[in-house]
């Protein structure tokens, strides 16, 4: 009875040590991955992406190069996204600042997440439920990514995984299927419906945009023609 007691505490701390290497092995993914992503014939895909797989969904992204995208499409995402994008460090210490601010002061709060922050978000961790557990992750995940990672590489992987309707993903696969072009050659109005349906493109549509959706799509297009040195990184 006694060797039946000692081979039982040996098997639960066995399984113990395989869940927290496991663990171990979880979290030390994304550190490792981000190396692998710098190399411009690695094309990442999202957990949205590989949610879509495991449910045989399937999905629609097509990959292209920073070169090959509409200008008018990457200064209305960085213009309506993430307006610090070039000269922050993966997070924008002034706006999460202020998010924090009005939290504690109980208002309403705005998001401040970066475009590097929802590349990581995309690329490594869940959307939903746990939202606040995950922003403790993401936050020195971006950091890390932008140190590691050019400016350029980021917003290339954002705009091949960003979620743009249902199922599809990415600036390529998305202009396709709303507009039948190719993404460099988006108009800055095609451009500015595009970023507008980024927080929810499940529901909000490009090729079908509400009254408000076109509101926002003037103040993306107007933000876009003024870029100037917002997008100095991306030239």
């Amino acid at each position: 009875m006694a060797a039946g007691r000692v081979r039982a505490g040996q098997g639960r701390r066995g399984w113990v040590r395989r869940i927290v290497v496991g663990l171990v092995v979880l979290a030390a993914l994304p550190f490792v991955l981000t190396f692998l992503y710098i190399l411009p014939f690695v094309h990442p895909v999202s957990t949205l992406m590989l949610k879509d797989l495991a449910t045989l969904q399937g999905y629609d992204r097509q990959w292209v190069s920073l070169e090959e995208v509409a200008p008018p499409l990457l200064h209305s995402i960085v213009m309506s996204e993430d307006g610090q994008f070039c000269s922050h460090y993966g997070v924008d210490l002034r706006e999460l600042s202020a998010v924090l601010t009005d939290a504690m002061e109980g208002e309403l709060t705005r998001g401040a997440s970066t475009i590097t922050m929802q590349t990581v978000k995309n690329l490594f961790l869940w959307h939903r439920p746990l939202g606040s557990v995950r922003k403790v992750i993401e936050l020195p995940l971006a950091v890390y990514f932008d140190l590691v990672v050019p400016k350029h590489r980021i917003m290339e992987i954002y705009i091949n995984i960003a979620e743009l309707g249902p199922n599809i993903y990415g600036a390529e696969a998305a202009a396709q299927h709303h507009f039948g072009k190719s993404a460099k050659n988006l108009s800055r109005r095609e451009a500015a419906l595009l970023t507008a349906a980024l927080p929810n493109p499940i529901l909000r549509n490009p090729a079908k945009p509400s009254a408000s959706m076109r509101r926002i799509a003037n103040i993306i297009e107007r933000r876009a023609r003024n870029a100037g040195d917002y997008v100095r990184c991306l030239q």
